[in-house]
């Protein structure tokens, strides 16, 4: 099984080695690699080439390391989308050809804070509507949202019930989203939301914050997004100019 060398270096034809492995199913998802010493022995490679490989590895989100236990093969994400698109969780889920639910947590009317009336330059005396949901796949809790709107934009027939928030907003209250900037960052394990997820310890949570503008380039909808790591990935297309 040890590599054989050429040109390019040793860490480098391990890291190609085990995707290898793994991509053939030698590894599968979430069974726990060989000790370092057995690895390094079988790859014929040293423990310091082996770790630099495992570190990585690691980094990509192909393999994840638990202090005291091992290493592990990392699940591959259900859902992929490219972050330039705006696109709900409802359509990822099917996409990925499973049945997007709702599980429907609080809904709250309360007076802006400071950052609500930078947001939506509204009024002290606005109100803000904050909707607390988890997102499911086939019923597995995927993505925990809070969602914030000025009170007056939600249409009278407004439902909870309804799986997109987009799709309410455009079809129901006739505000059509049509862009939003978002930022994204991974974070650890969350006191509140990992637990809500039925995430292990050691799955991290991407955080994905985005407003959103309609066609009059009015602020009417920012959200805070939790995605599982283990099941969304998101990647850019960037383009030369």
């Amino acid at each position: 099984m040890s590599i054989k060398s050429d040109n390019r270096h040793l860490y480098l034809q391990v890291i190609d080695r085990l995707k290898q492995d793994i991509e053939v199913g030698l590894y599968k998802e979430r069974e726990k690699l060989p000790s370092e010493f057995d690895l390094a022995k079988q790859l014929g490679v040293s423990r310091a080439t082996l770790r630099e490989a495992l570190r990585i590895l690691e980094e990509e989100n192909i393999i994840i390391r638990r202090h005291g236990v091992g290493t592990f093969v990392n699940a591959k994400p259900l859902f992929t989308s490219g972050i330039e698109q705006l696109n709900s969780v409802t359509n990822m889920i099917l996409q990925a050809g499973m049945k997007p639910g709702t599980i429907f947590l609080s809904s709250v009317t309360q007076g802006p804070t400071e950052e609500d009336i930078r947001r939506f330059s509204c009024s002290i005396e606005e109100e803000i509507a904050v909707i607390e949901r988890v997102r499911t796949a086939n019923g597995e809790p995927v993505v925990y949202c809070i969602d914030k709107v000025p009170e007056k934009i939600l249409p009278d027939t407004f439902s909870h019930e309804k799986e997109s928030f987009l799709d309410v907003l455009g079809t129901d209250a006739g505000r059509k989203i049509t862009y939003a900037i978002a930022q994204i960052e991974p974070i650890g394990y969350h006191d509140k939301v990992s637990p809500i997820l039925e995430c292990d310890p050691e799955t991290a949570l991407l955080v994905l914050k985005q407003m959103h503008y309609d066609e009059m380039d009015e602020p009417i909808l920012y959200s805070v997004n939790y995605f599982r790591a283990d099941k969304f990935s998101f990647h850019v297309l960037r383009k030369r100019i």
